[in-house]
């Protein structure tokens, strides 16, 4: 009677061990599927990237085969223009102006422009333009500025590097732009082509003259420094003691001023006069010409301004009394 009893529970415990297993199995499958899933997409963005990584290896070497193979590229010179005005006074403006020449040639550059005038004291004044190369430049200022008294003094320096490389770079393509041009011209068959080619080409070629002659330019403002040179000649006589005004001095400007206002009455008077004739000119016509045949007029009676004697008041008749009283 136990036997039975006890076999009747061990089914209903082994069915659902059976449930258990077979859903462990059932999670454990579709676990399997997910990770296999998921595998795939993985390894093919691994590979994505990876060819990625190769491809920018590839044009890394590319790039940094360039320089390697061509060299570190060397950056421009600087390209700095210069210029100098200087003013000096000097014993002897000949002489000086004969120094600065040669100190010019000498550094190997050249005087340009000159002017020479003479003031109305009779001092002497010149005026150069010296070019003188650009490594040269602060020795031939040191030496101009030591051949008399500096009155005064500028210098400027202009950083033109950005416009040598950029017209530098611009004439380059200009000549291959004008170079394709060229070998166009000598392929081309048809008429109309061969002339609006030449069109092209006297255009391209007058951009290239331009920007060699800009070019030509920058090179001649770099290369050679610029120093413009006043001399002016020292005064004649020089004034005694410590320079104040004296006496001598009170007269002389004194005298200047009386000349310059009798100058200028006289120019007053010489600009009047022209106009003071011909008044006079006109007043002798009219007195002499005009006015004399004139109709004269009747002269009126003289009005009477005199007034005549007033009427005098008749004396009173005297009484009989009055008679006897006077007698």
């Amino acid at each position: 009677m136990r036997t039975p009893h006890s076999a009747r529970p061990a089914r209903p415990t082994r069915a659902l061990a059976a449930i258990l297993v077979a859903a462990c199995l059932a999670l454990a499958g579709c676990g399997g599927a997910a990770d296999s899933g998921g595998a795939a997409p993985a390894k093919a963005a691994a590979g994505s990237a990876a060819d990625g990584a190769d491809t920018a290896a590839g044009k890394g070497s590319a790039r940094g085969a360039g320089p390697a193979a061509t060299g570190t590229p060397r950056l421009p010179q600087s390209a700095i223009v210069r210029t100098a005005s200087l003013t000096l006074q000097v014993e002897d403006v000949a002489k000086a102006l004969d120094r600065a020449r040669k100190a010019a040639e000498e550094a190997g550059g050249y005087p340009g422009e000159e002017s020479t005038s003479r003031d109305g004291a009779g001092h002497e004044r010149s005026r150069v333009v010296l070019r003188v190369p650009a490594a040269a430049y602060d020795t031939v200022l040191a030496e101009l500025q030591g051949e008399g008294r500096l009155v005064s003094g500028t210098e400027r320096a202009v950083d033109v590097t950005d416009q040598v490389v950029d017209v530098d770079s611009r004439v380059k393509s200009q000549r291959a732009s004008v170079d394709r041009i060229r070998a166009l011209m000598a392929r081309a068959d048809k008429l109309s082509d061969v002339v609006a080619l030449e069109g092209e080409l006297s255009s391209r070629q007058a951009d290239l003259e331009a920007l060699l002659a800009r070019q030509a330019s920058l090179k001649d403002r770099t290369s050679l420094a610029t120093i413009t040179l006043s001399l002016s000649g020292a005064p004649v006589h020089t004034a005694a003691g410590d320079g104040s005004p004296g006496i001598a001095d009170a007269l002389a400007g004194g005298w200047h001023v009386f000349v310059t206002l009798l100058r200028w009455m006289l120019l007053a008077l010489g600009a009047v006069l022209p106009f003071a004739a011909f008044a006079a000119l006109l007043s002798l016509l009219w007195l002499r010409a005009v006015r004399p045949r004139l109709p004269r007029r009747s002269e009126p009676a003289p009005a009477m301004t005199a007034l005549g004697p007033l009427p005098s008041a008749r004396p009173a008749p005297e009484s009989t009394g009055e008679r006897a009283e006077r007698k």
